[in-house]
Formats: C-alpha cells, sequence, structure tokens
C-alpha cells in the first residue's frame, strides 16, 4: 500500500517538474495550473453531500511578477516532497517550512519563506494541482484525536510491523495520527457504530464507565475542531459501514465541529469525500432535549453574540438550511438566545451521559 503511495507521489512530482523543465529548455515562461480555492468556486455537491471544488482554475506562471515569488516557492516545496519520498522520510509542516526558510544567496536579502503562513497555504495549492494528499507527500501535522473501541490497528512503522488493540489502551486510548491511510490499517472492527464526542473531558467520562465496552462502539473524541487524520478516519469507518453519531455542544462550535465531519470545510473542500461522512447524524445537545429533559431547563447559558451570529450564518448555507429540523434548532437558539453544553448532561449524576446517549439513539432522536 504504502509503495503504491509513495510510487504515485512521485511519479507526480517528477511530472510536475518535467513539465516545468521542458518550458525552461524551450525558451517558454515556466507555469502551472492548479484548481482556484477561493468562495466562489466552492459548492456544495447535492449527490455526494459535500462540499467541493468547482472547475475554474488558476495559472501560476514565474514571469508574471505578482505570481513569481509564490511560484518558485511551491517549486520548492515540490522539490523538498521529492526528497523526503526518495529518503523515506517524513516531517512536519512546520518542518517543512524550517528546511525550506533559508536565504536565496549572500547578495539577497530575503528568504524563500518568512512565516509559516507562506508556506501552508502553497502546500495546499500543490496538494490540489497533483491530485495527492500532503500525507502522500511524506508531510504530517500535528496529531490530534483519542480513539477505544474493539478493533486492532496494523502500524508498519519505523520498519517494524506492530499490533495495536484499541481495546487494551487503558485511560489514555489510541492517539489518532495524522496519516491514516498510508503503512497502517484497521482490521478485526467489531464495533455497532461509532460515536465522535467533541470534548476529551466527556470522552474520558464515557471511557471511565467503559461506555464502548457495553454498547460496541468506536469511541472517539477529536478534542474539539477534528482535524484531518481523525475526519479522515471517521470516513473510513463509515466506509466499513459503521453508522456515525456526533455527540456536541448545542452552540456555534459544536456545530462547526459537527458540519466539517458531514459535509467537510470550505477550506479543505478540494478533499471533498475523502474527509467528509454525510451520513453522520447530530446525536446531540439539541434544544429539544430542554423540554424533554427538566433538569436541563436550569442549565441553559446564555448565547453570545458569536454563537447568534454563527447561528445565522449557517442558516444561509444550503446544505444546512435544506434540513428543516436543522432550521428550526438553529431559529430557536436564536429566538431564545441561549445555548447548551455537553457537559450539563452530568448535571443529575455523573453516569447520565452514557443513558442519555442510549436512550437517544436507540429512539433515533438525532438531528440529519
Amino acid at each position: 500500500m504504502k509503495e503504491k503511495k509513495d510510487q504515485n507521489a512521485k511519479k507526480k512530482l517528477e511530472e510536475f517538474g518535467g513539465e516545468i523543465l521542458k518550458e525552461i529548455e524551450s525558451g517558454k515562461s515556466p507555469k502551472f495550473t492548479t484548481l482556484s480555492r477561493s468562495r466562489s468556486n466552492i459548492h456544495y455537491d447535492e449527490k455526494k453531500g459535500v462540499l467541493s471544488l468547482g472547475k475554474n482554475s488558476e495559472e501560476r506562471s514565474f514571469v508574471n511578477v505578482g505570481q513569481a515569488k509564490r511560484f518558485m516557492q511551491t517549486v520548492a516545496i515540490a522539490s523538498k516532497c521529492y526528497k523526503f519520498i526518495n529518503e523515506d522520510l517524513h516531517t512536519s509542516i512546520r518542518g517543512l517550512f524550517y528546511q525550506l526558510k533559508y536565504s536565496l544567496g549572500e547578495d539577497v536579502d530575503e528568504n524563500i519563506f518568512n512565516e509559516q503562513a507562506e508556506s501552508n497555504p502553497l502546500i495546499e495549492d500543490l496538494e490540489v494541482s497533483l491530485g495527492v494528499k500532503r500525507e502522500d507527500l511524506n508531510l504530517n501535522a500535528n496529531r490530534k484525536g483519542v480513539l477505544a473501541g474493539n478493533m486492532r490497528i496494523v502500524d508498519n512503522f519505523g520498519g517494524e510491523r506492530q499490533v495495536i488493540d484499541a481495546s487494551k489502551q487503558g485511560r489514555s486510548g489510541w492517539n489518532i495520527p495524522s496519516d491514516v491511510d498510508n503503512d497502517i490499517e484497521f482490521v478485526d472492527v467489531k464495533a455497532k457504530f461509532v460515536l465522535v464526542v467533541e470534548k476529551d473531558a466527556i470522552w474520558q467520562r464515557l471511557n471511565e464507565d467503559g461506555f464502548w465496552k457495553k454498547e460496541n462502539c468506536i469511541l472517539i473524541s477529536p478534542q474539539g475542531q477534528a482535524a484531518r487524520g481523525t475526519r479522515r478516519l471517521i470516513r473510513k469507518l463509515a466506509d466499513m459501514g459503521l453508522p456515525v453519531y456526533v455527540f456536541n455542544d448545542c452552540d456555534a462550535w459544536g456545530w462547526y465541529i459537527y458540519w466539517t465531519i458531514k459535509t467537510g470545510s470550505i477550506n479543505l473542500a478540494y478533499m471533498g469525500p475523502e474527509i467528509a461522512t454525510p451520513e453522520a447524524r447530530f446525536l446531540g445537545v439539541t434544544m429539544e432535549d430542554i423540554e424533554r429533559y427538566d433538569f436541563l431547563k436550569k442549565m441553559v447559558m446564555k448565547a453570545s453574540e458569536v454563537d447568534i451570529k454563527r447561528a445565522q450564518d449557517m442558516l444561509q448555507y444550503s446544505w444546512i438550511n435544506k434540513h428543516k429540523a436543522w432550521v428550526e434548532e438553529l431559529n430557536k437558539v436564536i429566538k431564545t438566545k441561549t445555548k447548551l453544553e455537553q457537559d450539563t448532561l452530568q448535571g443529575p449524576r455523573l453516569t447520565f451521559v452514557g443513558q442519555y446517549i442510549k436512550e437517544k439513539i436507540a429512539a433515533k432522536r438525532f438531528l440529519p
């Protein structure tokens, strides 16, 4: 699997460099084309249920004064990634930045990159242009996310084959890496569903209760906003036929985390179906819960202006306002100016969180 992916990325980098070299040798201006990642070129694919890039493209040319530096920087990134693949070595996107920060020369008082904010979007440009993920270019991000459940992970790392039992990771769970595609397999997945829990503290609460054992699920926490690796893993588990339920706060941030898992995000629209899980369902917390569970009436919090603004913005998104249930939910928040955190479900007793989740799944009371 790894060799195939490496060779594919290596071949595309060679073709990328070969085309540029050919144009230089023929006396033409070197250039390359990439799909535009502007907001106007991002659309909701109704059929697939994900955010995707449109067909509008942009040409990057070396002789264009406004593009020359970005063109040179992108080629420098491609060259380094090619070197990493040949050496079979990996680094972080931060590490790549430092590899390329050096000066252009003794007589030029300028670095290739001054800030990582310059290199990060160009890595994404390269991903789009080549049609590969940055992980295939041997670039990783900080790992973020934790998992427990009845499954095993086969991790070929550092020349060794390691088999990790996700049901025997104790209180810490298994840390989800940035790259869940190369040199790694997920086998013996015997769970009935996937439960994604926004906050690590609630994940720990459920893990201590043995919720994933009793209910036979894969328990995941993205520990806030879901990183690419976590979203990719959720997609892979959904591809195995497991239903995905998301348990977040009923506020602006909980909603945003849910929708980036479900439809993907505007920033990563170019990855489309690879990181989105349209079949995911929002289990809670919801405004409807306030009527069903009396104690929650005393637990509501005042929604901030940011929360209200986010709710209003979400009502404008076609992939959200197509769902009547979400329109009603968001309007309740705007009208009442209140919100709920998932932590409030520990109010009656600490173990009530698990009971709440079981009840909602059994009754299929969740938002689309």
